[in-house]
């Protein structure tokens, strides 16, 4: 009996023995965990240029309902960063430090309805022209003002550092108290309906816009050859020839492709004349 108890119990120390084995033979060995991969660094964000544009001189650049910037400048940059592959935000810059803000850096170009001059050549770059202009003088219908001389005994009324403010003032005495300085041409064209001016003398393109919207006002125009034609131009900081080439291009090709010529007949219902001469006199 205890031969027998001996012999199972030494079978079953047998049998477990071999299960042990098995069962080691079998377990796979694990392999090591693979190195974690390196992922690719995040592309840098592209850069977005910040416009500055005085948004108080419709048509070219003014505020809708919305606080949205619109204009026909503002479709012009549009339409040439599309062209050139670059991404813009227009920002609402006052006139009277637009130029110290593109200076400074806080704006990386200047689109509002801005002439090219010798003396803005100076401390900018422009793109080639976009816009042909020249100024023009609004008065109340009853006004007998025929030329631009008929107003050296008025009260006239211009926006401050404007082309109308630099030939008003050569006409009148850069310090003739009958000059009245207005922050937006349409400031100066409510004070020509009210009665404080006797007439205001700026770009063609934005008082024949005002005077067409404002029938209300009784305003009539008057040209003069005296006025030397002018032309507007992107401006871009001193130097940077890298945007200016880009914007160079998409100006270009807008015009090749005709989508200047859609813009323009939008805001101004034709096609464009044929270009001016360059000007060398100072506009807004």
């Amino acid at each position: 009996m205890t031969q027998l108890s001996t012999r199972r119990f030494l079978q079953t120390a047998a049998f477990v023995a071999v299960g042990l084995v098995l069962a080691a033979c079998g377990k796979k060995e694990q392999a090591p965990a693979p190195a974690p991969v390196a992922s690719a660094p995040a592309p840098a964000p592209a850069k977005v240029y910040t416009v500055g544009t005085d948004a108080a001189y419709a048509p070219f650049e003014s505020q809708n309902e919305k606080g949205e910037i619109v204009g026909f400048d503002i479709d012009v940059v549009t339409a040439i960063a599309q062209k050139a592959g670059i991404e813009v935000k227009f920002v609402n810059t006052p006139w009277e430090g637009i130029f110290n803000a593109l200076g400074q850096g806080d704006r990386d170009l200047v689109v509002s309805a801005v002439t090219i001059t010798e003396e803005r050549k100076g401390t900018m770059d422009f793109t080639a022209p976009y816009f042909d202009a020249a100024q023009l003088i609004a008065v109340k219908e009853t006004s007998k003002v025929a030329k631009f001389a008929d107003l050296k005994k008025l009260k006239v009324g211009v926006q401050t550092g404007t082309t109308g403010d630099e030939a008003v003032s050569k006409l009148l005495g850069k310090t003739n108290t009958n000059i009245k300085r207005f922050e937006s041409t349409p400031l100066a064209l409510k004070e020509l309906e009210a009665g404080g001016v006797d007439a205001v003398v700026a770009d063609n393109g934005v008082v024949i816009h005002y005077v067409a919207n404002n029938p209300g006002g009784k305003f009539k125009t008057v040209s003069d050859a005296e006025f030397v034609p002018e032309q507007y131009g992107i401006a871009v900081k001193k130097g940077n020839t890298e945007l200016l080439e880009k914007l160079n291009k998409g100006l270009a090709d807008i015009k090749a492709d005709g989508t200047y010529d859609q813009i323009f007949a939008k805001y101004f219902g034709a096609a464009p004349a044929k270009a001016a001469a360059p000007a060398s006199a100072a506009s807004k």
